[in-house]
């Protein structure tokens, strides 16, 4: 069997950015969000059309202009565990931010979910943007970048750290000699680090997958470098073939650099497909979409790459406004990126909403013929290795997965049954050994070699 397709199901409720009137729609309850039966219901619907993973964003700050999703949604693990227990195969990748958590904690939750779910837990492992959550944690000031790139490395090195504080056979738990656990396969792990001093061992045993899959989707030049030091699954979004393929280039560039195999990267950018009967027909509706969408909103939400900055204040037929640094300590390469192209084109502010608030003509748009020869297009091009869809309505998706999901299905590009029970399973990523046993056995007998162990650094 060669290369296949991974899918992701990005389960919005009443809509995230750019959507604030999905909510709205006849098919989508209002309290979507915070309705764990809705969740379960999608993800059920996914893992019919065998998607491997559904995906949880998260952020934890908000203001009135936050998009509907974001003002009153669910905690990721905790919705997570209930789907685990309602589905059988598909992943369930949940965004915890490394800003406002601490690693004992977040690999005790982690490894919880990759148990309750029999081996399928990923973590979108996130540097917080959204500055104004650090007054949610008692701080007075957040983090500054290299501060909250810092924290996501050595934060994500020791939870690998503690999910190798047992070994496999720790746990004889044999009647008759009255050992239930074998102390020497118990590990501390007595880490001093720049930002953390964590002793271990973790409470919790190893899950059939042996860690939870590492999600990241950092887009900056540290976002970039903390994907290729440990994630094995890139969450991204590229406008073109041209972007996506040199976005994957680097990132498994990168990879290669830190001395990791860049074959054990999966990139899945994020889309919202439009699909209809004619290509005609589905560029209307995108169309529509856009020119229906409340400006007034529009103008609110894209305040937030800018520390949410209120836009609303300045003349929006006047030139983009000078504005400094802001930006810095939020989510910096999207605001440098529109001030770098609003003033090198000229653009007005109206100008400059319309061009980063809007993506059309989206490239994934059509009828399922031309979105399914698109999708093709990408993979057998190196843009991707698989896809994020954004999932709202539910007939709409049925229109991914009932009538483009086929097409693909039969040119061989999608799987046709699950090759696993586990999320590094069905994304063909290799289970990392637990260190402590690997060092045993070479002791043992220092003569075998063991080119195949990943060992976090």
């Amino acid at each position: 069997m060669g290369r296949q397709l991974k899918l992701g199901a990005v389960l919005m409720g009443v809509g995230g950015p750019g959507q604030h009137d999905v909510w709205r729609h006849p098919e989508i309850p209002g309290d979507a969000s915070v309705d764990i039966r809705w969740y379960i219901a999608r993800a059920r619907q996914a893992e019919d059309a065998l998607f491997d993973l559904v995906f949880i964003v998260d952020s934890q700050f908000i203001t009135p202009d936050s998009p509907p999703h974001y003002l009153n949604r669910l905690e990721p693990l905790t919705l997570l565990s209930a789907v685990a227990v309602s589905t059988t195969h598909i992943g369930l990748v949940g965004t915890l931010t490394t800003s406002y958590n601490t690693p004992f904690n977040l690999a005790r939750r982690l490894a919880s979910l990759d148990l309750i779910s029999g081996g399928r837990a990923g973590w979108n492992v996130v540097a917080t943007g959204d500055g104004g959550t650090a007054a949610n944690y008692s701080r007075d000031e957040h983090y500054d970048y290299p501060s909250r790139y810092g924290r996501a490395l050595e934060s994500v090195q020791v939870c690998q750290g503690l999910w190798n504080s047992y070994e496999e056979d720790a746990f004889p738990r044999d009647p008759e000699t009255g050992v239930f656990v074998d102390p020497t396969r118990q590990h501390r792990l007595d880490h001093v680090g720049e930002h953390f001093h964590v002793r271990g061992p973790l409470n919790i045993v190893r899950s059939p997958q042996g860690q939870p899959v590492i999600f990241q989707a950092g887009d900056s030049d540290e976002g970039r470098d903390l994907g290729a030091a440990l994630g094995e699954g890139i969450f991204t979004h590229s406008a073109t073939v041209e972007q996506g393929v040199a976005f994957a280039r680097d990132i498994r560039s990168r990879a290669r650099a830190k001395g990791r195999n860049p074959d054990e990267i999966v990139i899945m950018p994020g889309i919202t497909p439009v699909i209809a009967d004619t290509d005609a027909e589905a560029r209307a509706i995108e169309q529509d979409t856009r020119l229906n969408k409340d400006f007034a909103k529009t103008l609110a939400q894209f305040g937030r790459p800018f520390g949410w900055h209120d836009f609303s204040r300045y003349d929006l037929d006047a030139p983009f406004p000078e504005l400094g640094d802001l930006g810095n300590d939020s989510f910096r390469t999207q605001a440098d990126r529109i001030k770098q192209v609003a003033h090198a084109e000229g653009l007005t502010l109206r100008e400059t909403v319309h061009r980063f608030s809007t993506s059309t003509p989206a490239p994934f748009v059509g009828s399922p013929v031309t979105v399914a020869d698109r999708i093709q297009e990408w993979f057998e091009a190196g843009a991707l290795d698989g896809l994020n869809v954004h999932v709202t309505v539910p007939s709409e998706f049925a229109r991914f997965t009932d009538e483009v999901l086929p097409i693909l299905r039969d040119r061989g590009i999608v799987r046709s049954s699950y090759e696993a029970t586990t999320l590094r399973g069905n994304l063909g990523l290799p289970i990392p050994r637990n260190i402590h046993a690997v060092a045993r056995e070479r002791a043992d007998d220092p003569a075998r070699e063991r080119a195949s162990v990943r060992v976090p650094a």
